[in-house]
């Protein structure tokens, strides 16, 4: 379910001077939350095991915008984490299930927030990532947030072999305007549930007119 817009047309004229970019925060899963963390070691290590691999560090991600004296902070978090009235909501999807998305506790929203904040960006690793400075590829990032779709968060309804969450909308965000994808590197021993889903989904909505169903 979109929500309001992000604020970019409410520039003055638009014309905006001073700097810009697109920078990307890595931060460890369940920063500040021992449940978050708790239940991100269980999930992990069920996956190693399953992947025959060693277990490696979690990271959920968010993205900052500026655009010359602005800035704004885009992520996908639990309608529950903040209790500011206004923080930029795009976007609302459900979180396990999409029938228990009728409960706050099972919602999540997306942000595109002006002046917002990133929740324990102190714990960030190897962050802020700047991934581009010309203004017109941050607009191009401000204006699709809210085109994102309110798939289920935790689910695979794409069949890209992952879940969706909050690295799937940084992902989709960055694949979509160009950005550099393959040339951004977790932090050493980390990964990023749910980053290849977003992939997947750009690439579906980048195939030529007439073949862009979602599934």
């Amino acid at each position: 379910m979109r929500q309001r817009g992000t604020g970019l047309g409410d520039e003055g004229g638009g014309v905006v001077t001073g700097r810009a970019g697109v920078s990307l925060y890595w931060l460890p899963l369940g920063a500040g939350g021992h449940v978050v963390r708790w239940n991100g070691l269980v999930y992990e290590a069920l996956a190693a095991r399953w992947g025959h691999r060693s277990m490696q560090n979690l990271y959920h991600s968010a993205l900052e915008v500026m655009l010359g004296r602005r800035r704004w902070v885009i992520e996908m978090a639990p309608v529950w984490s903040r209790e500011e009235a206004e923080r930029g909501v795009v976007q609302v999807g459900p979180v396990a299930l999409p029938l228990l998305g009728s409960s706050a506790l099972f919602r999540y929203e997306v942000r595109c927030w002006l002046g917002g904040v990133i929740p324990d960006a102190d714990e960030a690793v190897a962050s802020p990532v700047l991934l581009s400075s010309d203004a017109a590829r941050a607009r191009r990032v401000l204006a699709l947030v809210p085109e994102v779709p309110a798939l289920t968060w935790g689910r695979d309804q794409l069949g890209a072999g992952e879940m969706w969450n909050s690295n799937s909308l940084t992902s989709w965000l960055l694949a979509r305007t160009g950005h550099d994808v393959p040339g951004i590197a977790l932090p050493p021993h980390g990964r990023a549930p749910g980053w290849r889903a977003g992939l997947v989904l750009a690439a579906r909505q980048d195939r030529p007119s007439g073949s862009k169903s979602l599934v």
